[in-house]
């Protein structure tokens, strides 16, 4: 017999014959009450979140964390609930719920799946706390979807009474879909609010005597100041080090000051160090 592949409901797998009880108990485990997965699966983003839809007997919309991973949002914890629509107040482990009403428009298809839309999504997450780890899965979200602060405050305007709206304001005034990892929000963060000038992300250098262009995480461009952070990678992979070499060597050519950041650098280390950078700067101003 061929084993059923992602997640489905046992007992109409039961009833319809493609299973015997004996079979489903043998080769599958619940990941859900009455939803099961083949024994020993690792279960993706989703299938995850299909089995919660099939858990909610097909009425939930999946929400939040969990349609913004649909949506391509990056960086997910694996061990985040997954996210419905749903007024059952009692979730499994593993599940929850909020209860909601949507708006015509706020929810769609992917596939078969039911899931708010990229706006609405934005509009859900950016209402929780705390704000450094929300203003950064807001950066991936809007990058993977290409939606904008006015989408999400479109939305806004048609929710006046819902919780966190101020929380969502301060929020959308910190996201830059430049950042390309959580990290690199958090480093922006600190620098802002250290009281330093907000930096422009994603800096475009070009080399006037090569065909090669450069692009810095952050900084200020017209000090040529600009500030990095340097992932495990870029130490342990020989290729992409040697890289790294030549591209810090054309940048000091052309002027630049770059401050690399490691993960094991402190908040007051790395603003000491980049205030220090735009000092030397204006002074020769």
């Amino acid at each position: 017999m061929t084993n059923i592949e992602g997640p489905f409901v046992g007992s109409e797998a039961l009833t319809s014959g493609a299973l015997r009880s004996h079979q489903l108990r043998a080769r599958y485990r619940a990941v859900f009450p009455d939803v099961y997965a083949l024994n020993g699966a690792e279960l993706t983003l989703h299938q995850r979140a299909r089995a919660a839809w099939l858990w909610s007997h097909r009425n939930g919309v999946l929400m939040g964390l969990t349609a913004a991973g649909l949506h391509g949002m990056k960086w997910l914890d694996a061990s985040e609930p997954a996210e419905l629509v749903s007024a059952n107040a009692r979730p499994p482990k593993g599940i929850r719920t909020h209860d909601l009403c949507l708006k015509p428009g706020e929810r769609m298809l992917l596939g078969d799946l039911p899931v708010t839309t990229p706006q609405r999504t934005a509009f859900d997450i950016g209402r929780r706390h705390p704000t450094r780890s929300t203003v950064a899965r807001m950066d991936t979200l809007l990058r993977a979807t290409g939606i904008g602060v006015a989408d999400i405050n479109a939305i806004a305007a048609q929710h006046p009474g819902a919780r966190g709206l101020r929380q969502l304001e301060k929020v959308l005034a910190l996201i830059d879909t430049g950042a390309q990892s959580p990290r690199e929000t958090w480093l922006r963060l600190t620098l802002v609010d250290a009281g330093l000038p907000r930096p422009q992300t994603q800096i475009v250098v070009r080399c006037p005597d090569s065909f090669t262009t450069y692009y810095l995480d952050m900084g200020w461009e017209e000090m040529m100041v600009a500030v990095e952070y340097d992932g495990d990678h870029h130490r342990t992979d020989r290729w992409q080090y040697a890289r790294d070499s030549r591209r810090r060597e054309d940048l000091e050519r052309l002027g630049w000051i770059v401050i690399r950041v490691l993960a094991s650098d402190t908040s007051g280390d790395i603003v000491r160090r980049v205030c220090d950078a735009l000092a030397r700067r204006s002074s020769l101003r």
